[in-house]
């Protein structure tokens, strides 16, 4: 369980490195700025459950970053990566990103030291009840003031069984469904969850690339189609974030890396192939043909010439050791925390534009927050208003043909009489919210000349709404 190290920084120093850069630019008292710094409470169980007929002990935490908005928001990890110091970091980057995309939470993050691969679903389900009757008992999980979601090692199946738990421990609680996101349609879940990571990937760089002065910042031209990108990791958010960059948007993806190695073709991959590829075998060593190329060190895809890296895997992957040979015009965080304090001043001395984490993968909880709203109103969206769209669909389709006195090709007319469903608008809404943030925060790399890069625009930014809820609070 050891701190992840880069020159003298661990992961959460290095979040509140980026942090203090933005600070120095703002007039907040000292007071003020530790405390939007500081984690507010940080729980730590350990319990044992019967595994096999033997006792083992695990150990988990909880940690609210901050309560200026209720509820704290923030992912479950189950992995063996998981400790204390990587669980506060990410409660702090909650609490920002949810700041910079205007979404009224407290940041918070959980994880379990646990290796999910090693046990068997039933065990796993033991193990998950148990974590969560702790969370709950010790005020850590509520509808209310905590709400977790899934992250790397969870997802549907671990949500639907921290629901059960709480709704046994609290059956009178009439809002017991919002206690968790990312849970199952049937279950409370909202379409669109499962991808909404991915989604927001992909419409940040969509709305990189309609400006075009951004664009040229990165020596790019032009839009997506035809752009090279090298992606890292084929989890749920690099797997959907890849998908729909290529499928949908034209990019070509040139490698694709996975904790056994990486694979490279400069024709392209089809990351749906691929993705079939590594959940058959473990790995992508092996997939393709003579085109593909195979490379054990995965790390080394990383310093391949491309316009757009995604790095959507772990922490602290761009550092000092490697920053100086990165050679991508655009990087794109699809990851927490992929690119250290000490790498991110060097890249930018090099001139690579950088979309940072508390912006890019911020769609998971801006659908999370969603699925807590349908949650908390017991309806699904789009029940009271589809059926008056698609009424008022057919009027204008009517009118237009009075008014012409032609037909109206059926593609439009279906278009005009279709009422927007759940998907439809949880898509529109996640699509409104990375697109405003991306526009807040290029206005304030424009309009103040003491801001030169995105991550500073978006911390500054963040650190200026944190700082005006205390102060509405009376804080100060």
């Amino acid at each position: 369980m050891a701190d992840f190290v880069t020159s003298g920084l661990n992961f959460r120093q290095s979040v509140d490195c980026m942090v203090d850069r933005a600070l120095a630019l703002i007039d907040l008292q000292e007071g003020v700025a530790n405390q939007i710094k500081s984690c507010n409470a940080v729980l730590e169980v350990r319990f044992p459950v019967e595994i096999k007929g033997k006792l083992e002990v695990f150990t988990g935490w909880r940690a609210v970053h901050s309560t200026h908005r209720l509820p704290s928001k923030g992912g479950i990890r189950f992995s063996l990566n998981v400790n204390q110091d990587e669980v506060e970091a990410l409660a702090a980057l909650m609490t920002y990103k949810c700041a910079i995309v205007d979404v009224p939470f407290g940041g918070s993050k959980g994880g379990l030291y646990i290796d999910p691969n090693k046990y068997s679903r039933d065990e796993l389900q033991m193990i998950t009840r148990r974590f969560t009757r702790e969370l709950a008992t010790r005020g850590f999980l509520s509808p209310s003031t905590n709400v977790p979601a899934p992250d790397m090692g969870t997802g549907q199946r671990e949500m639907s069984w921290i629901l059960d738990t709480y709704k046994q421990l609290f059956p009178n609680d009439i809002n017991y469904i919002a206690c968790v996101t990312g849970k199952p349609v049937q279950q409370g879940g909202v379409r669109g969850r499962v991808e909404a990571t991915g989604r927001g990937i992909q419409y940040t760089i969509r709305e990189f690339f309609r400006h075009p002065d951004d664009v040229k910042s990165a020596n790019m031209t032009g839009g997506i189609e035809g752009k090279t990108v090298v992606l890292q990791g084929l989890g749920n958010v690099g797997y959907h974030a890849g998908k729909f960059v290529s499928e949908e948007d034209g990019g070509k993806i040139i490698a694709i890396i996975e904790r056994d190695g990486a694979i490279i073709d400069s024709s392209g991959l089809n990351v749906e192939e691929v993705k079939s590829y590594v959940t058959e075998n473990g790995g992508v060593k092996g997939y393709g043909n003579g085109d593909v190329k195979y490379i054990e060190d995965g790390a080394k895809a990383l310093e391949l010439e491309c316009d757009i890296l995604i790095p959507a895997a772990l922490e602290g992957v761009i550092n000092s050791d490697n920053a100086l040979n990165i050679k991508a015009k655009l990087i794109v965080e699809a990851a927490n925390g992929p690119t250290t304090f000490d790498a991110d001043r060097v890249l930018s001395d090099k001139g690579i534009v950088i979309l940072p984490d508390a912006l890019v993968n911020a769609g998971g909880v801006v659908v999370s927050y969603f699925e807590w709203v349908r949650n908390l109103s017991h309806m699904r969206f789009g029940r009271m208003e589809r059926r008056l769209e698609e009424d008022r669909g057919n009027h204008i389709i009517h009118a237009l043909k009075e008014v012409t006195g032609k037909e109206i090709p059926k593609w439009i007319e279906d278009e005009l009489t279709r009422g927007s469903d759940e998907l439809d608008l949880v898509r529109s809404g996640l699509d409104d919210s990375m697109r405003t943030a991306y526009q807040q925060i290029r206005e304030t790399k424009l309009t103040n000349d003491r801001v030169h890069d995105f991550r500073t625009a978006a911390y500054v930014i963040a650190v200026q709404k944190i700082a005006r809820a205390y102060m509405d609070l009376g804080i100060y």
